[in-house]
């Protein structure tokens, strides 16, 4: 059996060419604290960030076609996220209704699917 106490991090990939892009729409768009890499123990370049408790790592990879794999980010309030991410012209994914969730997704500018949700 296995226990996990936390998730700790998640990992999306961007192409290489548009890492400097996915940094700004990652700290300037959503908001996230850009946080120190040890850049000299990987081979390819990349950014992370802070989430609360949890950390967003983005990596280079050539472009794959879209997806439902994603990761889901609990928030405060799903309505203003929303808005605040249409407000940035951020493409929006309804998911289907789960009773005592509020949620929908979004496509970052580099294909990943990210779930946002809020828990009545």
């Amino acid at each position: 059996m296995i226990i996990f106490k936390r998730i700790d991090h998640f990992h999306i990939c961007v192409p290489p060419e548009r890492l400097e892009e996915a940094k700004d729409f990652y700290a300037n768009v959503i908001g996230l604290e850009l946080i120190d890499r040890p850049d000299h123990l990987f081979s390819s370049a990349g950014y992370w960030f802070n989430i609360g408790n949890v950390q967003l790592h983005i990596g280079v990879e050539p472009a794959l076609p879209r997806t439902i794999r994603h990761t889901a980010l609990e928030v405060i309030d799903v309505d203003a996220a929303r808005r605040h991410l249409e407000g940035n012209n951020v493409e929006i994914v309804e998911e289907p209704v789960i009773p005592g969730r509020r949620r929908f997704a979004f496509i970052d500018p580099f294909g990943n699917r990210m779930e946002l949700l809020q828990i009545d």
